[in-house]
């Protein structure tokens, strides 16, 4: 038997369970969603495009330490101005190791991506000691900074 607080509140989950799947409805349409870190819908797509000037940010404080933004000035590691479409092991002057080498990857966004978050899961035995940039805005922006520098 129904009563009138029973009837209530089976009438307010049904409103909540309307706005919830309208609120997917509306995020999958604009490109994914994110639940639990299962993507519904494709890919799930940040609020914001990758900021350069971010990245800009990024470079300076982590990578600049041994890596520089101006063509041809090697450090530690090798310049990265035009690195984004260049391939491994391949900005003169530098002395790569083997591994970078042979490793015969361009530095493409999905590439860079990849090697960003973990350097020595794609080009085992690189001499590059940093362990990785697991924050994936932060990422994304230093990529976007780094496909500036040509």
């Amino acid at each position: 038997m129904m009563t009138d607080n029973t009837m209530k509140i089976d009438n307010a989950m049904k409103i909540n369970i309307t706005r919830i799947s309208t609120a997917i409805t509306v995020a999958l349409s604009l490109g994914g969603l994110a639940l639990g870190g299962l993507a519904l819908g494709g890919l799930a797509t940040s609020a914001h495009a990758a900021d350069p000037a971010a990245g800009k940010s990024v470079f300076t404080n982590v990578c600049s330490i041994c890596h520089a933004a101006q063509p041809g000035k090697n450090g530690i590691g090798p310049s990265l101005f035009g690195v984004v479409g260049r391939k491994t092991g391949e900005e003169p002057g530098f002395h790569y190791s083997a591994a970078n080498k042979g490793a015969n990857l361009t530095w493409d966004e999905a590439t860079l991506d990849k090697y960003l978050q973990a350097p020595r899961a794609v080009v085992p035995g690189t001499t590059m000691t940093y362990g990785g940039l697991k924050d994936d805005t932060k990422r994304a922006n230093l990529i976007a900074y780094l496909a500036t520098l040509k």
